[in-house]
Protein backbone atom coordinates (compact mmCIF):
# COMPACT_ATOMS: atom_id res chain seq x y z
CA UNK A 1 0.00 0.00 0.00
CA UNK A 2 1.13 3.74 -0.88
CA UNK A 3 -0.36 5.73 1.40
CA UNK A 4 1.43 8.49 0.37
CA UNK A 5 0.69 12.25 -0.86
CA UNK A 6 1.74 12.09 -4.80
CA UNK A 7 1.18 8.93 -5.09
CA UNK A 8 -0.62 9.72 -8.43
CA UNK A 9 -3.59 7.83 -7.68
CA UNK A 10 -2.34 4.40 -6.83
CA UNK A 11 -3.25 3.39 -3.54
CA UNK A 12 -1.28 -0.23 -3.47
CA UNK A 13 1.07 -2.64 -5.59
CA UNK A 14 2.10 -6.03 -6.05
CA UNK A 15 2.77 -8.28 -8.10
CA UNK A 16 0.26 -11.41 -9.98
CA UNK A 17 2.03 -14.85 -10.34
CA UNK A 18 0.32 -17.10 -12.97
CA UNK A 19 2.60 -20.29 -12.98
CA UNK A 20 5.56 -18.97 -15.00
CA UNK A 21 4.05 -15.32 -15.58
CA UNK A 22 4.17 -12.54 -13.69
CA UNK A 23 2.46 -8.93 -13.90
CA UNK A 24 3.10 -5.71 -11.97
CA UNK A 25 -0.53 -5.03 -10.43
CA UNK A 26 -1.28 -1.06 -9.09
CA UNK A 27 -4.86 -0.94 -7.34
CA UNK A 28 -7.49 2.39 -6.34
CA UNK A 29 -9.59 2.22 -3.41
CA UNK A 30 -12.92 3.95 -3.52
CA UNK A 31 -15.06 4.33 -0.31
CA UNK A 32 -17.84 6.18 -1.95
CA UNK A 33 -21.37 5.74 -1.53
CA UNK A 34 -21.99 6.42 -5.64
CA UNK A 35 -20.76 5.31 -8.61
CA UNK A 36 -17.22 5.24 -10.01
CA UNK A 37 -17.20 7.12 -13.69
CA UNK A 38 -15.44 7.12 -16.53
CA UNK A 39 -13.29 9.69 -15.92
CA UNK A 40 -11.69 7.83 -12.23
CA UNK A 41 -11.00 4.81 -14.74
CA UNK A 42 -8.99 7.36 -17.26
CA UNK A 43 -7.17 9.24 -14.54
CA UNK A 44 -6.53 5.74 -12.81
CA UNK A 45 -5.06 4.69 -16.24
CA UNK A 46 -3.06 7.69 -16.66
CA UNK A 47 -1.60 7.24 -13.31
CA UNK A 48 -0.71 3.23 -13.92
CA UNK A 49 1.51 4.40 -17.63
CA UNK A 50 4.61 2.85 -17.27
CA UNK A 51 4.27 1.20 -13.40
CA UNK A 52 2.27 -1.48 -14.03
CA UNK A 53 0.86 -4.27 -16.93
CA UNK A 54 -2.64 -4.48 -14.76
CA UNK A 55 -4.92 -2.40 -12.72
CA UNK A 56 -7.89 -2.49 -10.44
CA UNK A 57 -10.41 -0.37 -9.29
CA UNK A 58 -11.84 -1.24 -6.58
CA UNK A 59 -15.23 0.49 -5.01
CA UNK A 60 -17.68 0.50 -2.09
CA UNK A 61 -20.08 1.65 -4.92
CA UNK A 62 -20.99 0.88 -8.16
CA UNK A 63 -19.39 1.44 -11.52
CA UNK A 64 -21.28 3.57 -14.22
CA UNK A 65 -21.82 1.83 -17.78
CA UNK A 66 -19.34 4.51 -19.10
CA UNK A 67 -17.08 3.74 -16.84
CA UNK A 68 -17.03 -0.55 -17.45
CA UNK A 69 -16.60 0.33 -21.06
CA UNK A 70 -14.04 2.53 -20.34
CA UNK A 71 -12.39 0.17 -18.78
CA UNK A 72 -11.70 -2.26 -21.30
CA UNK A 73 -11.90 -0.04 -24.17
CA UNK A 74 -9.54 -1.00 -26.93
CA UNK A 75 -5.84 -0.01 -27.33
CA UNK A 76 -5.89 1.04 -23.47
CA UNK A 77 -4.36 -1.25 -20.89
CA UNK A 78 -7.79 -3.28 -19.39
CA UNK A 79 -8.53 -2.15 -15.57
CA UNK A 80 -11.03 -4.41 -13.54
CA UNK A 81 -13.66 -2.84 -11.66
CA UNK A 82 -14.97 -4.38 -8.37
CA UNK A 83 -17.62 -3.19 -6.77
CA UNK A 84 -19.06 -3.35 -3.46
CA UNK A 85 -21.68 -6.60 -4.15
CA UNK A 86 -18.78 -8.45 -5.89
CA UNK A 87 -16.22 -7.33 -3.25
CA UNK A 88 -18.90 -8.56 -0.43
CA UNK A 89 -18.97 -11.75 -2.30
CA UNK A 90 -15.63 -12.16 -2.65
CA UNK A 91 -14.56 -11.82 0.91
CA UNK A 92 -17.56 -14.20 1.86
CA UNK A 93 -16.22 -16.61 -0.99
CA UNK A 94 -12.68 -16.01 0.93
CA UNK A 95 -13.74 -15.68 4.43
CA UNK A 96 -11.63 -12.62 4.71
CA UNK A 97 -12.81 -10.41 7.21
CA UNK A 98 -16.25 -11.86 7.43
CA UNK A 99 -18.28 -15.17 9.52
CA UNK A 100 -21.09 -16.71 7.52
CA UNK A 101 -23.91 -17.36 9.98
CA UNK A 102 -27.38 -18.84 8.62
CA UNK A 103 -30.20 -17.24 10.22
CA UNK A 104 -33.67 -18.99 10.40
CA UNK A 105 -36.27 -16.45 10.38
CA UNK A 106 -40.08 -17.56 11.20
CA UNK A 107 -42.96 -15.15 11.24
CA UNK A 108 -46.84 -15.64 12.11
CA UNK A 109 -49.38 -15.69 9.19
CA UNK A 110 -52.36 -13.85 11.06
CA UNK A 111 -54.78 -14.87 8.42
CA UNK A 112 -54.09 -18.66 9.52
CA UNK A 113 -53.94 -18.20 12.58
CA UNK A 114 -57.90 -16.29 12.66
CA UNK A 115 -58.94 -19.34 11.03
CA UNK A 116 -58.19 -21.39 13.96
Amino acid sequence: MTGKTGDGGIDGTGVLRMNLLSFQVVFQCKRWQGSVGAPTVRDFRGAMVGRADKGLILTTGTSTAEARKEAVRDGAPAIDLVDGEMLCDLLRQHRLGVRVEMVERVTVDAAALAAI
